[in-house]
């Protein structure tokens, strides 16, 4: 079932979140920005991207499945950036993993420590709630009709007859000694191993019925970092700088069909963000006026009037903005690009349509523009069919339908032949370019920024490369551009 954050026609239809979204909300007195990325194993670059605007994270596993191939690439790009990550032990009242057996796995799979901040009590059909470990408490599960409302919860002690009386006497003995287990292994919270990234808190719930979701919100605003320093050339900007600044992670086409417009989302590093205020636009030089601002929920918009650091506002109307720009009232302050990350799915898309070929054409610019996918042109091609490439091949599909559904163009799409791209040194000259000698199947192309790549079936081809062609260094992505 689609969740709130899912706003794309796609996304509901498959029942799973495709584009990363934006949702702000006010708990307890703070304001949370969330960044809900797709979950399923096929990333776009846009799901890597978003995780250079947060300050923390939280893992959702799913109980019964444990750590999937997908939780285990995006905890790497958070081990890298050194994120807090908080874990969410989703489905408790499903069939599920051993609890000890989760813990493990989180251990040895993600090399993480674990420190549980609370227990289930029985799972599946005899979840009957979880033990807050350092409160020493119970809350008790009920379940509700469609989860539509937080589910009703009490608090006990660990020895209240209520307790005992609610669970059977072998599940009320299961629970006392894994919980004992548990504190004789003597392992205290260590706040600084969480923020440093090498420890995990992990909470257990179940997301669907809304219970659970409560505790791991207390203690996430307990012990997450409150919005860090954005680095500058090695120059780290504070929050509390006078100057505002920000930077651009995320660019949307077509959230609301009413408007066809185009949504730059920006995170606010520094200073105040005031709407109709003039700001240096990083990459052009150019003063820009900021009069349209929004924070978003999936699809629903809200003007915003002003946004402090660790805020993420939706800015419309301004078709020059790009992925990694930098927007401030100090033009000394330029963040550095966003680390981009090597297409692995590659793929011809046509228009079968001549009729419109208009629609096509403008559809794919603005898609591209998003930056989740790439077009690359193969060098001494007569063919004027689009190349593009994607961190994934779901993003094909979602470039298909999006054509169609917003664009009214349809199209056909073309595996090709490559499953490896590298960059090759800047400057190189053509007739330099021609005298390569490429492996067989390997092609010459130039992406979107003009730079020379060679296109490759495997990667025994692309390693292959060097031996005719010493001194030729090639790369994951363009020089100067950092990945991950």
């Amino acid at each position: 079932r689609a969740t709130t954050s899912d706003w794309m026609e796609l996304e509901k239809k498959r029942g799973i979140s495709i584009s990363s979204t934006v949702l702000q909300f006010d708990y307890n007195g703070y304001r949370i920005n969330l960044l809900d990325t797709p979950g399923h194993k096929d990333f776009s670059e846009d799901t890597y991207r978003v995780l250079t605007a947060v300050d923390a994270v939280v893992m959702v596993i799913d109980s019964a499945k444990g750590i999937e191939p997908q939780t285990r690439k995006l905890f790497e790009v958070c081990r890298q950036r050194g994120v807090p990550i908080f874990t969410f032990m989703n489905k408790c009242d499903r069939p599920m993993k051993e609890p000890l057996a989760l813990l493990d796995e989180l251990e040895k799979v993600l090399g993480i420590g674990a420190f549980p901040v609370n227990w289930p009590i029985g799972t599946g059909f005899e979840f009957k709630g979880v033990y807050d470990r350092r409160a020493k408490q119970f809350h008790l599960f009920e379940r509700t009709v469609g989860g539509a409302y937080r589910a009703p919860v009490e608090v006990g002690g660990l020895n209240d007859p209520v307790i005992r009386d609610r669970l059977d006497p072998d599940t009320y003995a299961k629970i006392v000694e894994e919980i004992e287990m548990l504190d004789l292994a003597g392992e205290e919270f260590d706040e600084e191993s969480v923020l440093a990234g090498q420890t995990t808190p992990v909470f257990f719930g179940s997301g669907i019925n809304n219970f659970g979701v409560q505790l791991l919100l207390d203690g996430f605003l307990q012990h997450a970092p409150a919005p860090k320093p954005r680095v500058m050339a090695g120059t780290p900007i504070a929050p509390e700088h006078p100057a505002f600044s920000g930077f651009i992670f995320k660019i949307q086409a077509n959230m609301d069909p009413r408007h066809r417009d185009r949504i730059a989302f920006l995170r606010v590093c520094s200073g105040k963000f005031e709407r109709d205020m003039t700001v240096s636009h990083s990459r052009t030089g150019k003063k820009v006026r900021l009069s349209s601002s929004h924070k978003l929920l999936g699809n629903e918009r809200e003007t915003v009037d002003e946004a402090f650091p660790g805020d993420v506002i939706g800015l419309v109307g301004h078709d020059g903005f790009g992925i990694g720009d930098t927007l401030t009232t100090d033009a000394s302050i330029v963040y550095r690009e966003i680390p981009r990350f090597t297409p692995e799915a590659f793929a011809f898309l046509h228009n079968p349509n001549t009729a419109k070929f208009k629609q096509f054409r403008q559809g794919l610019e603005q898609l591209l523009q998003e930056g989740v996918i790439q077009a690359l042109n193969l060098r001494h091609s007569g063919t004027k069919v689009p190349l593009l490439a994607a961190v994934g091949p779901l993003q094909f599909e979602v470039v298909q339908f999006r054509l169609e559904s917003e664009y009214g163009a349809t199209s056909r799409l073309e595996l090709a032949p490559w499953n490896v791209v590298r960059w090759l040194p800047a400057g190189l000259k053509d007739e330099e370019l021609d005298a390569l000698s490429l492996p067989t199947g390997a092609k010459l192309a130039h992406d979107m920024g003009n730079n020379p790549v060679i296109l490759f079936a495997n990667e025994w081809s692309a390693n292959y490369f060097t031996t005719p062609n010493p001194g030729v260094t090639l790369s994951h992505l363009p020089v100067g551009l950092s990945g991950l």
